[in-house]
């Protein structure tokens, strides 16, 4: 695993937002009292979604403040857990499963699609639409290659689906979700689901 380090521009503050606040005291009563720190990775994923999609300094400084824990023990968690992102990303983060079998089924020829329509890793386009990132298993291999866009799933993808898509992005169209080769579930690829 490659070391993971905080964006070198940081803001200067972070503040849940008051929907997130309550969210987040609501959360904290689920866990037995004086165990609030078990709610530690539900409240990043949140503070993450708040900015943007990324963790800063500050909020980590927050999160630590909010659940009164060592800010050393949060600051471990975001920076050992690559689902959490340290710098800014796109409004479309893509995540390429870069492990065997995504790599056996052509995940090389999505990263020079990656390099080509958005640049190097961790870059974000100048207009902020899409950054990439290559990670490690996506836990769908038998649709391989997958690429997580935010939470959602495109599979079965190929260079040219893959160029379609990054370019129906730029264009402000949807994005559409699942087995580009509309595969039935993790079904045998031309499996016919019979009625």
């Amino acid at each position: 695993m490659s070391i993971r380090r905080l964006a070198k521009v940081q803001p200067e503050s972070f503040e849940l937002s008051t929907e997130n606040k309550k969210w987040a005291k609501d959360l904290i009563k689920k866990y037995p009292k004086g165990r609030q720190e078990s709610a530690v990775i539900p409240l990043l994923w949140k503070v993450q979604e708040q900015n943007s999609g990324w963790v800063s300094e500050p909020a980590i400084r927050c999160v630590a403040n909010f659940l009164d824990m060592p800010y050393i023990r949060v600051f471990e968690i975001v920076t050992f857990y690559t689902m959490f992102n340290l710098q800014p990303v796109g409004k479309y983060h893509l995540q390429l499963c870069g492990t065997t079998p995504c790599m056996l089924r052509g995940a090389e020829d999505l990263k020079e699609v990656c390099k080509k329509h958005i640049g190097d890793q961790m870059q974000v386009t100048e207009n902020g639409l899409l950054s990439w990132v290559e990670v490690e298993c996506l836990g769908a291999c038998v649709n391989a290659p997958v690429i997580q866009f935010n939470s959602d799933f495109v599979e079965d993808l190929t260079a040219e689906a893959l160029e379609k898509i990054l370019l129906d992005l730029k264009d402000g169209r949807p994005l559409k979700t699942g087995s580009v080769i509309n595969r039935v579930n993790s079904a045998p690829q031309g499996y016919k689901h019979s009625s």
